[in-house]
């Protein structure tokens, strides 16, 4: 092995060599303790330092780092003091995560380090949105995400990196191949000779490097890192290194032929730099002596605060508490249902619900300057829908962003802008394709502030429903996917004016929130809308009509099946109350229709099983009973796909079963 140490000063090589060992002696610790049972789980990097440590050296201390399981060299070179590190892996309360998370999967702000999760491929785009926020700050920073040879297999992968190309952006992709993805070897994972030859297909450089050589893995990172900011231009670099252990402890390595080891063994990165400072004089055997008592004294004085951690106390009214970052004042004005005429005057304009989104969308895009809109065709097109028809020409491209077809690289986006102060809108074309984005909402966005107290600002657009013959992957509603996935708010509007007032406080929320827009309704609904720049509360439910016999229960064109069948048949008095908001529920809404009527419909137009409906029926069935005079009926569209024919379509949606429905509870 080959060291250049290029203009590095005897000082800046023999802290190299600290920054190199410390992560070293940590894991050769971490190990004994994992065999004493005092951690439960350890993914070693044992042989791969050299990689983690050299590429958090060539950055500045406030450029984010998104590593995986093997990068305590990140955490360590980023200063991360031990004491807390080992609370961290115990699962302490006083631990990064206060318990809520294992081992690497933990974040920290103050040390820019963004917090992987299991899924892998997720980290790639997250850089991607950091270095937009960089790149459209006229910053000259990059960010740098880590992926392993197994990852490079996944969709993410291939979305983020295309993503960066597209937009110029200055981030950094490492991949450390050491030859397995668990016990897969590469030649299972890929065909082409190097993964860095996967480069030139999305118009990038890239480059192979020896990833156990720490000054050429720093220099090369080093001067990459100048390229991209230069050129505003992202890079791929794979890194060929070999893991010593196996891909968490108890897999052990049988798999690995033991001359592989051997091989690698004398590769190791740690002994090779030790060799070349004693050969170039730069340091002394006893100096690496007692640098390395100094670092196991400091280990156990470490490890001495770090097992002095209190026992996990759980309380239930602090984990609800934190799922959620706080609300913020904001300049809008506040519109509840008691006071709602009283802003509907001169001021206000009659808009279709699509005229009102685009409205709060444009009146949100004035108020943030740092609020991007993102999508396929929303800049000049101006979306499949024409809702941002015009914003480009008011916005500029920059922040009005035409995206490549890639749903899971775009959420990451807009979850990296988060990590440097943005907002961002993203609008999912349909709502039937948010499943190709799927783990980005759920495992990422959803679980952010819980896991490590990191927000995620993010709006995103769900245009959703059927009525208008669009299909089976057109006009889904997929909204009760999203209700169980803590952390996620979901809102669902019916009409104009809660539609413009609850976007404007999505927006301003700094929580991710799903959004869904009927399609049907876009161009069919009109109402008053007040034109100064307001919000409606996400959590509160709208009573709609007051009536004493049957309760019916509902949102979105629901809300309008329920009114006009009100309409046709004033021998019921039917209560409605449009639910708005779907994640959180409005419970005391709920029961006071509950209360008013004893009689409950609850009425939507995604499919029975699996629906909101069930949810709220076994709330009211478990807080309401004694209240009930029938039991709690369910009216939804058919366990089908929807399907194409108007007629066939017609006979699937909820609204074909609606009069059925309502006659069978009153008399019961």
């Amino acid at each position: 092995m080959t060291f250049d140490r290029k203009n590095l000063s005897d000082k800046e090589l023999i802290s190299f060599y600290k920054q190199l060992l410390w992560p070293r002696m940590i894991e050769e610790k971490m190990l004994v303790l994992l065999r004493q049972g005092k951690i439960s789980k350890w993914f070693s990097g044992i042989g791969q330092e050299a990689i983690a440590v050299g590429a958090t050296l060539a950055l500045d201390e406030d450029e984010w780092i998104m590593p995986l399981h093997r990068n305590l060299g990140v955490f360590t070179t980023r200063n991360m003091p031990l004491s807390k590190l080992f609370m961290q892996w115990q699962g302490a309360q006083e631990g990064y995560t206060k318990g809520r998370e294992r081992s690497f999967h933990f974040g920290n702000r103050e040390h820019h380090i963004c917090g992987m999760i299991s899924h892998l491929g997720p980290q790639l785009a997250i850089a991607d949105g950091v270095a937009l926020a960089h790149k459209l700050r006229k910053e000259n920073k990059v960010s740098l995400a880590f992926t392993g040879d197994g990852g490079t297999s996944e969709g993410d992968f291939h979305e983020a990196l295309n993503v960066a190309a597209v937009w110029d952006l200055p981030a950094i992709f490492i991949i450390e191949n050491n030859g397995y993805g668990l016990s897969t070897p590469v030649n299972e994972q890929y065909r082409c000779i190097s993964l860095v030859d996967k480069a030139k297909g999305y118009g990038m450089e890239g480059v192979q490097i020896d990833g156990n050589n720490l000054l050429s893995v720093y220099d090369t990172i080093k001067g990459v890192r100048e390229f991209c900011i230069k050129h505003q231009k992202p890079y791929l670099i794979e890194c060929m290194t070999f893991r010593m252990r196996g891909h968490e402890e108890a897999s052990g390595t049988k798999y690995v032929p033991q001359d592989l080891f051997r091989l690698w063994e004398q590769k190791d990165p740690i002994k090779n730099y030790e060799h070349y400072l004693i050969d170039t004089a730069v340091i002394t055997e006893r100096q690496i002596e007692a640098i390395r008592n100094e670092f196991k004294e400091k280990i156990e004085a470490e490890l001495e605060i770090g097992f002095k951690t209190k026992p996990i106390v759980a309380d239930t009214e602090t984990e609800l508490e934190e799922l959620f970052a706080p609300l913020v004042k904001t300049e809008a004005i506040v519109i509840d249902n008691a006071d709602v005429n009283a802003h509907i005057s001169s001021a206000s304009t009659e808009k279709r619900l699509i005229d009102a989104i685009s409205e709060g969308l444009k009146q949100s895009m004035q108020k943030h300057s740092n609020l991007i809109l993102m999508g396929q065709d929303i800049a000049e097109y101006g979306g499949a829908f024409k809702i941002t028809e015009g914003f480009v020409q008011e916005f500029g491209k920059e922040r009005i962003r035409n995206t490549p077809i890639c749903e899971s690289a775009i959420v990451g986006v807009a979850l990296g802008l988060s990590l440097q102060g943005f907002k961002s809108v993203m609008e999912m074309q349909f709502a039937d394709f948010v499943s190709v984005g799927f783990n980005q909402i759920v495992n990422n966005l959803a679980k952010m502030h819980y896991r490590w107290g990191q927000n995620a600002d993010v709006v995103i657009r769900m245009p959703t429903g059927a009525g208008v013959g669009a299909g089976p992957f057109h006009s889904q509603s997929n909204e009760a996917w999203f209700t169980k996935v803590p952390g996620l708010k979901i809102v669902y509007p019916s009409t104009p004016i809660d539609a413009k007032g609850l976007l404007i406080a999505a927006i301003n929320d700094p929580n991710p929130v799903m959004f869904f827009e009927h399609k049907a309704l876009y161009r069919s609904i009109s109402g008053e809308v007040p034109e100064t720049y307001y919000e409606i509360e996400i959590g509160k439910a709208k009573h709609v009509r007051a009536g004493d016999e049957v309760s019916i229960i509902t949102y979105g064109s629901g809300v309008h099946w329920a009114e006009d069948y009100a309409a046709e048949h004033p021998e019921i008095s039917i209560d409605i109350l449009d639910l708005r908001t779907l994640a959180p529920l409005d419970y005391f809404a709920i029961r006071a229709s509950v209360q008013r009527t004893g009689r409950v419909l609850i009425l939507h137009e995604d499919t029975l099983i699996g629906g909101v409906g069930g949810e709220i029926a076994a709330w009211i069935a478990e807080n309401c009973f004694s209240i009930l005079d029938a039991p709690v009926l369910r009216c939804a569209s058919l366990d089908t796909p929807v399907p194409f024919s108007i007629e066939l379509e017609k006979n699937f949606l909820a609204k074909a079963r609606l009069d059925e429905s309502v006659q069978k509870l009153i008399s019961y």
